[in-house]
């Protein structure tokens, strides 16, 4: 698979954001995380493809979808999307990341359905006991941690890795150090010059940036242990289904308030947070926003459409 990164920072847009029951102006969940060229698709409801359709977002240079459990609502676009890659004549791997049962579900599908993927597709499973390490690329990593929902459910952490450092071009030169070595000591290797002279890192370069990070916490009941998974993100996605004063379908149904959603950032010390995974019941917003930012300010809803820089 092939990874360019022109551009190291994050964006996030929200392609679906309500619960189990789609609206007139909202649909079931999905986002897609642009990481330089390549796009990680995150749970993948049903009209998923209409928006990526609608907000121009191409199929194309999805390198990983990751599905956080088997609820329709987060899962039942998949398919469909599958199909429409290999018919557009998609060649490269697909790495899908999801529940162990999601690879048999896939496979009745494409069996009694007589299709065929002219692709390769990498499954791997996730594990709803304990975080894992998913899968890591030159430049980012996929972890997944545990939430409590009805089903086994994960959330996902994805985070930038191997950031190169900067040269000081100065002393770089100082030292008539070749071009060719660039590469080398921007990765943190020392240089050694035609004496055998050992010339550090650290005199050569600058620190790199900090590496950007995204968690997404789907479908979960209020839960504190969440904190050390999303600890200081920069952008931390939290479902808030319902206002407090629905607290008891929250907990029935084993999902969160808004203000819980911001009890969970501010106690993580997130940069950003984003709240979705809208009840149907409410058809504005707005008092899911300004609850959630009675507690932590910083905070914006997960609406379709909008994109999210990192």
């Amino acid at each position: 698979m092939y990874y360019c990164y022109l551009n190291l920072n994050f964006e996030l847009t929200i392609l679906g954001s309500n619960s189990a029951t789609p609206t007139k102006n909202r649909h079931p969940s999905s986002q897609i995380l642009k990481i330089g060229s390549s796009k990680v698709m995150i749970d993948c409801g049903e009209g998923t493809q209409m928006q990526l359709t609608a907000y121009g977002k191409k199929h194309s240079n999805i390198s990983h979808i990751c599905i956080s459990h088997l609820h329709g609502d987060h899962y039942l676009g998949l398919m469909g999307l599958l199909s429409s890659m290999s018919l557009s004549g998609r060649k490269d791997d697909l790495i899908l990341i999801g529940p162990p049962a999601l690879k048999q579900i896939l496979d009745i599908q494409i069996k009694h359905g007589g299709m065929h993927l002219n692709f390769k597709m990498i499954f791997l499973p996730t594990n709803p006991n304990s975080q894992e390490l998913i899968t890591q690329t030159p430049f980012f990593e996929i972890i997944s941690f545990p939430l409590k929902h009805r089903i086994h459910c994960t959330g996902f952490l994805i985070r930038e890795i191997n950031k190169e450092k900067h040269l000081n071009i100065k002393v770089v030169e100082q030292y008539q150090i070749p071009i060719e070595q660039y590469k080398f000591i921007k990765k943190g290797k020392d240089y050694i010059d035609e004496k055998g002279q050992i010339i550090e890192n650290s005199k050569l370069t600058f620190p790199a940036e900090k590496n950007n990070s995204y968690a997404y916490c789907s479908d979960t009941i209020f839960d504190t242990e969440l904190v050390q998974y999303v600890q200081n993100v920069d952008l931390l996605y939290h479902e808030a289904t319902y206002l407090t004063e629905h607290i008891d379908r929250a907990e029935l149904y084993y999902h969160s308030t808004a203000l819980q959603a911001a009890t969970i950032a501010q106690q993580a010390n997130v940069k950003k947070l984003i709240i979705g995974h809208f009840s149907s019941r409410y058809d504005n917003l707005n008092a899911l926003l300004e609850e959630a930012k009675t507690v932590f300010e910083n905070t914006d809803l997960a609406l379709e459409g909008h994109a999210f820089m990192i």
